[in-house]
């Protein structure tokens, strides 16, 4: 799948494309608009961003965590090497590492959260200028469906592309929420 950005200063148009392009088969889960403005975009009805998403924490805790499996591979290298488990055993290096990975893991997350997310730092000026990015993810067989349907919205000024969020997330979020949504 790949993730196509457009950026608009017109959330009515912005809500017209979604309109068009939930009525020719894309769910919702893959569109998105990410604005300064969310009180605009849920008056205009549009999918926006969740705050979560807005935030590094995410990719940053993944990061944490690799820092986290290499700081315990070095910790069970010392013990290895310096002979400390004939001693005290494996019991408090096993600890110690799963401390180890937990907290890095953590304050990857904590340095995240503080961050704007890492695939929408670059829209940063244009959404401070007040503008609207609009991005969907779609899979090869429907870009022609939708560059058809973009191609009808005049205001709307394409931003590049990107990597979406796997084909099998945005299967298993539309699942959930036609769930959530059938539960009484």
């Amino acid at each position: 799948m790949k993730r196509h950005y457009y950026l608009s200063s017109n959330l009515d148009d912005l809500a017209m494309l979604e309109q068009e392009l939930m009525k020719s088969g894309f769910e919702e889960e893959q569109l998105h608009v990410l604005s300064n403005e969310p009180a605009g975009v849920e008056s205009h009805h549009l999918h926006s961003v969740n705050s979560l998403s807005r935030q590094d924490l995410i990719h940053s805790g993944f990061i944490g965590l690799i820092a986290g499996v290499v700081l315990v591979a070095l910790t069970i290298g010392i013990t290895t090497a310096f002979g400390f488990h004939s001693s005290i055993g494996w019991a408090p290096t096993v600890i110690f590492s799963i401390v180890i990975l937990g907290f890095c893991t953590w304050e990857g997350g904590l340095w995240g959260i503080q961050k704007t997310n890492h695939l929408f730092e670059r829209f940063q000026q244009e959404l401070s200028a007040g503008r609207h990015v609009f991005f969907v993810d779609v899979d090869s067989r429907n870009e022609n469906k939708l560059q058809e349907i973009v191609n009808r919205h005049e205001q709307l000024e394409s931003a590049g592309i990107g990597v979406a969020t796997p084909g099998w997330v945005v299967g298993a979020q539309h699942q959930f929420n036609r769930f959530v949504h059938w539960a009484p």
